[in-house]
């Protein structure tokens, strides 16, 4: 039997991915026939099916299972090697965009500073990025990668170095009653209207840093909801609702009409870099690499 070919191998994962022909054409750039001939190719040269295929649904068979198991983690580690050395002979240049949200703080322009000193041939632009909507950007090949907000449950994308854990606050106004405590418990969160986001994020992001029930299930009023952090602290000022924030974020946006309170009973925050799982380039892995060195990160 003879060695599969390198775009047998290719078409077959796109279609083990996306199960669907038009889809996987479309990622490789090939027709919807020309996807079929090439699986039609590797399951001759494997001598079984790997791909069922009815009017209503593509799915994997048992052996196809097993191929696409083995093969994935392999693939892409003969991809990453290649782009490696095809990096170190030509060096990372062209430009890397880099998203944010909220603020541009100490330990990621940091990042950007020594992403910048190890490829001085290489521009790095920073990007804002909205509140209401973390990945879009990310998404839409606006940005290389973004650091965002955790959680991060999305297959497209990557998830990079995790840095930046710290508990959390609530933001009230100064006439708020917490505002005199020196803390509040997760189930204080009952007693007053959370302020969350509103927008393209995916619910449960949006919950994470507005959660509707305490820990121990009672209800936490909804406040009004926003699409900036500006707009949330306006709001808190404004005595429309309170906001869970970071420790950083707190230090950044501290205010006279705001009086941020460390929460406890919930889980801290924490900021990610992600990027699209189909877009990885040696620039970006540059940037991991140049956060995680600066911040200790994980991931």
């Amino acid at each position: 039997m003879s060695n599969p070919e390198i775009r047998e191998l290719e078409a077959f994962l796109a279609l083990a991915e996306e199960l669907h022909f038009g889809r996987a054409g479309e990622r490789l750039y090939l027709s919807q026939s020309r996807i079929s001939q090439l699986l039609r190719a590797l399951e001759s040269r494997i001598g079984g099916r790997l791909v069922d295929r009815t009017s209503r649904r593509v799915r994997l068979t048992p052996l196809g299972e097993q191929l696409h198991a083995g093969l994935r983690p392999a693939f892409d580690t003969i991809v990453r090697t290649v782009d490696e050395v095809r990096d170190v002979a030509r060096g990372v240049g062209g430009l890397f965009r880099v998203g944010f949200q909220g603020t541009a703080n100490d330990p990621f322009m940091r990042a950007v500073v020594a992403f910048r000193d190890g490829h001085p041939e290489c521009a790095a632009e920073i990007v804002e990025i909205p509140l209401s909507d973390p990945f879009g950007a990310v998404r839409r090949g606006e940005v290389d990668a973004a650091v965002v907000l955790m959680p991060v449950r999305d297959e497209e994308l990557v998830l990079g170095p995790v840095f930046s854990t710290r508990p959390l606050t609530l933001a009230v106004s100064d006439r708020h009653p917490y505002a005199r405590r020196p803390r509040v418990d997760a189930e204080d969160l009952a007693g007053s209207p959370l302020i969350g986001v509103h927008g393209a994020a995916p619910e449960y992001w949006r919950l994470a840093q507005a959660p509707a029930v305490t820990p121990a299930g009672r209800a936490i009023p909804a406040g009004p909801s926003v699409s900036s952090l500006q707009e949330g602290l306006a709001l808190v000022r404004a005595d429309r609702g309170t906001m869970l924030l970071c420790d950083p974020t707190a230090d950044y946006y501290g205010s006279h009409a705001v009086t941020f309170v460390p929460v406890t009973g919930l889980p801290e925050s924490a900021l990610a870099l992600v990027w699209h799982r189909n877009h990885e380039t040696a620039r970006t892995r540059g940037f991991a690499r140049a956060l995680a060195g600066v911040t200790g990160a994980t991931g």
